[in-house]
């Protein structure tokens, strides 16, 4: 009986590194990192502009739009209190977490509010409330950006001694190019066989982008392109 008893102890107590919570204070870093307590939190499925990363304004005008995410993420929960669950810990040791302030999600409230995005590498859950945001044009999406990851793999590309080839998809699942148009801006989308795929290049840079499917760029504002 002592050994059937023992066995059930062990069963139930929670096994060290599984899903584990806490709470505490907020100290925002950006607008997808923070510090809760002495926990630095990487906000689980979900992406935002780099600090010094810009965006572009219908008037053509670029503005640090890392630098505003991280300010408005920062109005919204710094200092307040958070209750988070542990999801994993990521290659900075960082703490990746699902978060909530007074009950709601904090990263579908800043998704559907337009000031970071998902990021579906890691998790399709708030795919639908960026697509809201994106219909909508609230926050980044009113303006022309990189995604951060595209904008991440550029500067790495220039850090290494120069631009990486962009007419190549850097997922061999996505492969549809999201192009703007240098005259008017307009957003058209090229698929594979189409007459100016091969030579369309794409400049993360300058807002531009690649897609896993037709559904996810028409849903991010682009056309199909006509030939």
């Amino acid at each position: 009986m002592l050994r059937i008893c023992s066995l059930i102890v062990l069963m139930v107590v929670p096994v060290e590194g599984f899903a584990q919570g806490f709470g505490g204070v907020v100290r925002v870093i950006d607008g997808d990192t923070f510090d809760v307590g002495a926990v630095r939190v990487r906000l689980h499925g979900i992406d935002a502009p780099e600090i010094g990363q810009t965006c572009t304004n219908g008037d053509g005008v670029q503005w640090d739009c890392g630098t505003w995410a991280a300010e408005q993420v920062r109005a919204r929960i710094g200092q307040r209190e958070v209750r988070c669950e542990t999801v994993t810990q990521d290659r900075y040791g960082r703490t990746v977490a699902r978060c909530t302030v007074a009950g709601q999600d904090v990263g579908r409230m800043l998704v559907t509010e337009g000031l970071v995005l998902a990021f579906r590498r890691y998790s399709m859950e708030y795919d639908l409330d960026e697509k809201g945001a994106v219909v909508a044009g609230r926050g980044l999406h009113a303006h022309r950006f990189a995604r951060p990851e595209d904008h991440r793999r550029a500067v790495r590309a220039e850090q290494a001694g120069g631009a990486s080839d962009q007419s190549q998809a850097p997922d061999a699942g996505c492969t549809i190019k999201g192009n703007i148009s240098r005259s008017g801006g307009a957003r058209i989308y090229h698929m594979p066989g189409q007459a100016d795929y091969a030579r369309t290049t794409i400049r993360p840079d300058q807002g531009e982008r690649w897609f896993c499917s037709e559904a996810e760029a028409r849903a991010a504002g682009w056309r199909q392109a006509r030939r």
